[in-house]
């Protein structure tokens, strides 16, 4: 096989691998009324500073478009999650911020999801998840 091909291979297994990682997710997020996604953007939220991001880093952070962490964020705001707030230092630009709900359903679902997390990644040590985190870091 050639390099081209390996290197092919080897981006589709990745790939395989986020989806498979996706669906053994799935279970413990959805029985607090959230996806992955939802739960990136609570983490982001609730690690930044002041538990608050403008939209637009929100959605470079999640990989999506302005337009799709938009139609992301309006149902958890619905939902008591997240709220809207206009940017006092510049109106152009909004801010999302996690509410006390938020914060609540980010610390119960993130039970399930470390559970998850260590059963996908039960058959490594340590040193071997930080050389699969390095590698990682490579590529991102």
């Amino acid at each position: 096989m050639n390099s081209k091909m390996e290197t092919t291979e080897l981006l589709i297994k990745l790939i395989d691998l986020s989806s498979n990682i996706n669906r053994q997710l799935a279970g413990p997020l959805s029985m607090h009324g959230i996806g992955l996604t939802e739960y990136l953007v609570l983490r982001h939220l609730q690690q930044s500073e002041e538990q608050r991001m403008r939209r637009v880093d929100l959605a470079a952070r999640v990989g999506l478009t302005p337009s799709g962490i938009t139609r992301l964020l309006n149902p958890m705001e619905k939902m008591g999650l997240v709220q809207k707030q206009a940017n006092p230092r510049d109106a152009r630009v909004s801010l999302v911020e996690l509410t006390s709900a938020g914060e609540q359903i980010f610390q119960d679902a993130s039970q399930g999801f470390n559970q998850s997390a260590e059963q996908l990644l039960k058959r490594f040590n340590f040193e071997d998840q930080q050389e699969l985190t390095r590698l990682l870091g490579l590529i991102l």
